[in-house]
């Protein structure tokens, strides 16, 4: 890993203990803030560019803003190779999944600066320090624990993907301009209360009802203090190809935020790209929002989970994530909160196992007729889908038909 520089530390001193400290224990900024300097980077390019993916782009932004602390650039093979094997940084650190910049381009070479841009606008200089040809059915195998291409994630790795991998410290110059506002980590830090618990919630599909009901609720769970809040915190990078675009979802949750106005409940974006890992994004995750100052993170059933797209069976057990997190969560430094079966009933939303207790019967409705009644214009059951969450999709159904 590179030798860390431009960081800025977070001081617990004269604030609570409750906000968590950033991993490895230093928030890592490395925005260049001095238009000389970082004209000075450009010039030292002398007309290299590469320009970004949307996914290398998410990619970029969490470096640079230290989301991905304590790394201050991409990966160098050591790291990646200690990543892959053994879920750990070279130093030893926790670290779910690599974080590399790839190209087709074979003429990049170790030493040179590099411009990086998205859309045409400059987002950092890189300085390679490291250029190797990765084994893509390895990588995989670890990782996802399959290398067949019906998994997402190893699509992704054996088909956008480039040939080479590289490493090095990244210099950042801008944030770009997003449909949906993210928050850096230290600008997201300083807007959540300082002396409680913080429950992050992640998600990349509109929240519904049961879902709102399973992060209200999870401010109940024995390891969560009495005025802990939530974050919603959803990724509104790219996803699975037959996922709702990310600007659909945020023009959801803001229209869910302004519905429900629960002081309790923060919403904050995040532009990180799912690799559908399961556990290993488990790990993935809860590092993250340990970045962004969060003490406790809800872990789904089959959290990041996938699905052959040839045979529909899943990848990973509906528990293994919340197992894995919960195993590796101490040394990460985050307490996980497992989330609730929840089923809603003619009592409500009651947990599965009451539901069973009691002799009630669960209300249904699958994904399939939820999507079918929302092109056909038909009624959605508001115990389903809150109307302002509908109303979004709808449009968006329509829009897109």
């Amino acid at each position: 890993m590179q030798t860390l520089r431009n960081v800025v530390r977070v001081s617990l001193r004269g604030q609570a203990r409750f906000l968590n400290t950033p991993h490895g224990g230093t928030l890592i900024n490395k925005m260049v803030s001095d238009k000389t300097e970082a004209l000075e980077l450009v010039k030292q390019c002398e007309g290299r560019v590469i320009e970004l993916t949307e996914r290398q782009s998410c990619d970029t932004e969490l470096i640079v803003t230290g989301g991905f602390s304590p790394l201050d650039g991409f990966m160098t093979e050591d790291d990646y190779t200690s990543v892959v094997d053994k879920m750990r940084l070279e130093n030893g650190l926790i670290f779910g999944l690599p974080v590399v910049l790839d190209t087709f381009n074979p003429k990049f070479k170790i030493g040179h600066k590099v411009l990086l841009q998205y859309q045409g606008h400059p987002m950092a200089v890189f300085d390679i320090a490291s250029k190797w040809k990765p084994n893509k059915v390895a990588e995989c195998k670890k990782l996802y624990g399959t290398s067949e291409l019906e998994h997402p994630g190893c699509l992704m790795v054996a088909c956008e993907r480039g040939d080479y991998y590289l490493g090095g410290e990244l210099h950042g110059l801008t944030i770009p301009k997003r449909d949906f506002p993210c928050q850096t980590p230290a600008e997201l830090r300083s807007s959540l209360p300082q002396d409680v618990d913080v429950v992050a919630f992640q998600c990349r599909n509109p929240v519904h009802r049961a879902h709102y009901e399973l992060f209200t609720r999870a401010l109940d769970a024995p390891n969560v203090g009495k005025d802990g809040v939530v974050l919603v915190h959803p990724t509104c990078g790219p996803t699975q190809a037959d996922d709702i675009p990310g600007t659909v979802r945020y023009h959801t949750y803001e229209v869910l935020k302004e519905e429900t106005h629960n002081p309790r409940v923060n919403w904050a974006y995040m532009p990180y790209s799912m690799h559908m890992a399961g556990p290993r994004e488990a790990i993935q995750h809860m590092l993250l929002r340990k970045n962004y100052g969060c003490t406790h993170f809800i872990i789904g059933r089959d959290m990041a989970g996938s699905k052959s797209s040839i045979t529909g069976e899943d990848y990973y057990g509906a528990y293994d994530a919340q197992d894995f997190a919960a195993k590796h969560g101490p040394e990460l430094g985050m307490k996980t909160v497992p989330s609730l079966n929840l089923v809603y009933t003619d009592e409500g939303y009651v947990t599965a196992e009451a539901a069973k207790e009691k002799g009630l019967k669960p209300l249904k409705l699958s994904g399939t007729e939820f999507r079918r009644r929302l092109r056909a214009g038909e009624d959605i059951p508001e115990w389903f889908a809150f109307k302002s969450v509908v109303d979004v999709l709808r449009q968006h159904t329509m829009t897109s038909a």
